[in-house]
């Protein structure tokens, strides 16, 4: 496949320890720099959630598919939002810095439609995906969030220093990564929006941001 990816270096990156050498990969920083989406046969989008204008430019080339990240909003907003009358090309996908590169690829689709699609797709990549609702914070995201809000909270009170909560979370539950050492990875700019997203449509007080997060969110 002919695939354009959007991307900053630090995503770019990190979706390279994903094998596309059996295709040819364009990547570009910005989507303005880009002609046209029609020379492409795929598009892989890591900055959509945090540019969502472009599915004003992806609308125009309903032909081509687009893996967009989407944790931060929903497919059926986006759709709503911009013209789609030819057909609705975005497939969903959990791009936040630190999930790129995970096994499997959580994805999510507006219908039954999408499905063939997004599983072709999958097959010419070989990439190995999970199929989530369509929803604010997807699954996985949502929750890794929450922990590190949690993980805030507990700072907060002063009850353990940083180093001691990664280290209990990663001992007691077995996890890859402590709360915090996720955080870094994901960037606190992305978590502090991922909870405000889910907080905001759901009204969860476990997705309230920590005012700790908020401050170091406000510092960036």
């Amino acid at each position: 496949m002919n695939i354009l990816v959007i991307a900053d270096a630090q995503r770019y990156e990190e979706l390279q320890q994903r094998d596309l050498s059996k295709h040819e990969v364009q990547w570009k920083t910005s989507l303005e720099e880009v002609l046209s989406v029609k020379a492409f046969d795929l598009v892989i989008d890591l900055l959509f959630d945090d540019r969502p204008e472009h599915a004003a430019v992806y609308a125009k080339s309903p032909g081509v598919p687009v893996l967009a990240g989407t944790v931060k909003t929903t497919l059926s907003e986006v759709m709503h939002q911009y013209a789609f009358e030819q057909g609705f090309n975005i497939i969903g996908c959990n791009f936040l810095p630190g999930f790129i590169s995970m096994p499997v690829l959580e994805t999510t689709v507006m219908d039954e439609g999408q499905q063939e699609a997004l599983a072709d797709i999958m097959q010419q990549l070989g990439w190995e995906y999970s199929l989530v609702a369509d929803s604010i914070g997807m699954v996985t995201p949502r929750v890794v969030c929450m922990i590190i809000n949690e993980a805030y909270l507990t700072a907060e009170e002063g009850t353990a220093s940083r180093a001691d909560i990664d280290t209990s979370m990663k001992l007691g539950t077995n996890y890859p990564f402590g709360p915090f050492e996720w955080c870094e990875r994901i960037g606190v700019k992305h978590v502090y929006e991922v909870l405000k997203a889910v907080h905001d449509i759901t009204g969860d007080d476990r997705y309230e941001v920590a005012a700790l997060l908020q401050t170091e969110y406000e510092a960036i």
